[in-house]
């Protein structure tokens, strides 16, 4: 069976991983042991790095010399990550909504109902309006 690899793929020891990174390998198990980079194991247990292992090493001695903590740069490794999470799940939708669209042609996905919900609607239906008049007097509570 043919293993496609990618950034992903854990293909470099430990000593080429460091000398990709610029650091001394007993950093790379230092930063594996407080988690800012957790390469793979081997059945041996010995470490492999990936591509994307060795970018996020050099982030981590970029933010370094930018003065940042370990923790401090951990956190932040930890934010990118989520964006990274929610960026992909905004494709995700979009390729949703993008089938929902082209699989529906006669509906629109986007009307607002009054409570905020989303309402899928006929081309060219409005959403009903509410007729409620609400008077707003500065510096009183109206609840």
């Amino acid at each position: 069976m043919t293993q496609q690899m990618d950034r992903h793929t854990p293909i470099f020891a430990i000593a080429a991983a460091a000398e990709l990174a610029e650091m001394h390998p007993q950093t790379l198990r230092q930063y594996d042991r407080i988690g800012l980079v957790s390469p793979q194991r081997t059945s041996g247990n010995t470490r492999r790095y990936s591509l994307h292992d060795v970018e996020r090493l050099r982030e981590v001695a970029r933010l370094s010399a930018e003065g940042l903590s370990l923790e401090g740069i951990r956190r932040v490794l930890q934010l990118e990550d989520r964006v990274a999470e929610l960026q992909d799940r905004v494709r995700e939708l979009e390729r949703a909504l993008s089938n929902e669209v082209l699989s529906r042609p006669e509906r629109r996905v986007f009307a607002a109902g009054t409570a905020g919900e989303v309402i899928s609607m006929r081309r060219g239906a409005r959403v009903r309006r509410s007729a409620e008049v609400v008077v707003w007097r500065p510096g009183t509570d109206q609840r």
